[in-house]
């Protein structure tokens, strides 16, 4: 009996030897564990940024609390904020080629661990999302796992050289000194270099570093085409050759363009989730961690900046006025207003509208009555047009709402029939126009100006037409820019304009 339990008890003993061995390494692997970094290394962003700008798109009060949270230190804040917002990790640009290499060390047997300086709340989802990890090291809520403190907490987990580690910026050069082998991800060349004098890099996972044709991308540099609306009043006025107008205009439209990029680039960064849920939209450089957060606060800062900086160079004050109403109000739109049904059009309209407004500051020009009612009414059509154009698209897609927006494609037919009465309405604006006084001092040949009516209704009937049939796959403006009916439209309009002058 006593030999019975004797033989029970080393047995006992063996497999609690089996077991905890088996929390270092799989079996069939000779290799030791493999862990991976998850910020910028496993995804090709960061999930503070993303939570952060998530939680200012939900309100942007939120703005004056994160320094408190701070004030608790690192970990503290990425818990609170994990708390209040929930990411969709199925969704978040992974990196493919290290994904596919994890899955392969995994499946010959290898220990693969997710070790991170993010929230375990979002750790936990991403490992639960993939499936490949057997174990999650994180912050959580006290602790920050970053660089030496990480490093530490893998050596006292692993032992020193006892694990392998793929990251990707200069914290995890603390990592890799503890480690056996670096695997070096999506790394600066700089820093590829400095790992390789320094340790035994495994392997190298590159992606090609975003260039200026990505941040044009971004900057969404074909949209400036809308902001030579700026330029309306000055050929309104008939002074298409004075040439201090054509100057101050040529500064408004550069000060309006970089001052729209900066909005753009904070819209793509609060549409984060969104984004990578349309068909078209994930193809945009945040959203697919082409360009970093980070990277896109910096530029969005610089292009703001350079936009006052031309605007403080215009002779025309008020423009610095009508620059800084268009800067609040697409602010406003980024955070509030296009998540309000039919809201955001009439905000897109009153945008488009604020251009033609901002021209007449800068080129000095009274405002005209009869111009900024023709233009809200047009614009606004434009603005239900991109909004129909949108919603069609995603019923052809299978989705039942915009991502984002308050819309359902069950709302496509209202909002055809307010886009179309809005565009009629801007004609029928135009033809009270010429029968007004105002004309007979502008015009000598005022009846020659009635040959644009035919002309505004058919490009009004032919941008919806284009609309229905699905061809209106950018902004309507640039759209216009780029179709050759629509210039010969305009150019049989100024060429009315001109013959009856």
């Amino acid at each position: 009996m006593g030999v019975d339990r004797l033989i029970s008890d080393i047995a006992t003993a063996s497999a609690a030897v089996v077991r905890d061995d088996a929390v270092l390494q799989r079996p069939g692997s000779g290799a030791p564990p493999l862990v991976i970094d998850l910020d910028g290394t496993l995804v090709r962003t960061d999930l503070l940024h993303e939570s952060t700008f998530r939680l200012l798109r939900e309100g942007p009060h939120w703005l004056l609390v994160l320094p408190l949270w701070l004030a608790g230190g690192k970990a503290a804040l990425k818990r609170r904020i994990a708390e209040r917002v929930s990411l969709d990790v199925t969704k978040l640009p992974y990196d493919a080629q290290l994904v596919d290499w994890i899955r392969r060390e995994r499946a010959a047997g290898r220990r693969i661990v997710l070790c991170t300086a993010s929230d375990e709340t979002y750790a936990n989802r991403v490992a639960e999302h993939l499936g490949q990890f057997d174990d999650v090291i994180a912050s959580d809520g006290q602790a920050n796992l970053t660089s030496h403190r990480k490093a530490a907490m893998l050596v006292e987990r692993f032992g020193a050289g006892g694990f392998d580690y793929a990251g990707n910026s200069r914290d995890d050069l603390a990592v890799w000194e503890k480690a056996r082998h670096a695997i070096v991800v999506n790394a600066s060349a700089k820093l590829r270099a400095h790992a390789r004098e320094r340790f035994h890099v495994e392997r190298e996972f590159e992606q090609p570093p975003a260039g200026l044709q990505t941040w044009l991308r971004a900057m969404r540099v074909h949209q400036w085409l809308k902001n030579l609306l700026v330029f309306l009043p000055v050929a309104g006025a008939h002074r298409l050759f004075d040439l201090a107008l054509i100057q101050q205009a040529a500064l408004a439209f550069m000060a309006f363009s970089l001052c729209a990029s900066s909005v753009y680039i904070l819209n793509d960064l609060m549409d984060l989730e969104s984004d990578r849920l349309h068909p078209r939209k994930r193809l945009r450089p945040f959203a697919t961690g082409a360009l970093s957060p980070l990277a896109g606060v910096a530029m969005a800062t610089l292009l703001l900046v350079l936009a006052l900086v031309i605007a403080l160079m215009m002779t025309t004050p008020a423009f610095i006025g009508w620059l800084g109403a268009y800067y609040g109000l697409t602010m406003a739109y980024t955070f509030f207003l296009k998540r309000r049904v039919l809201v955001d059009c009439l905000t897109l309209g009153a945008l488009y509208t604020l251009r033609v407004v901002a021209g007449l500051a800068a080129a000095a020009l009274a405002p005209s009555f009869w111009l900024l009612a023709f233009s809200l009414f047009l614009f606004l059509s434009l603005a239900f047009v991109k909004r129909y154009s949108e919603l069609l698209f995603l019923a052809k897609s299978g989705l039942a709402d915009a991502q984002g927006r308050g819309y359902q494609t069950a709302d496509i037919s209202i909002v055809q029939t307010m886009g179309v009465a809005s565009g009629f309405t801007a004609v029928m604006l135009m033809a009270l126009y010429i029968n007004g006084d105002t004309v007979l001092r502008l015009y000598s040949r005022p009846e020659i100006l009635w040959l644009t009516i035919p002309v505004l209704l058919y490009w009004v009937s032919r941008m919806w037409m284009q609309a229905h049939r699905g061809n209106m796959e950018d902004d309507p403006v640039v759209f216009a820019v780029k179709d050759r009916y629509s210039l010969t439209c305009g150019a049989l309009f100024m060429a009315a304009l001109w013959a009856a002058t």
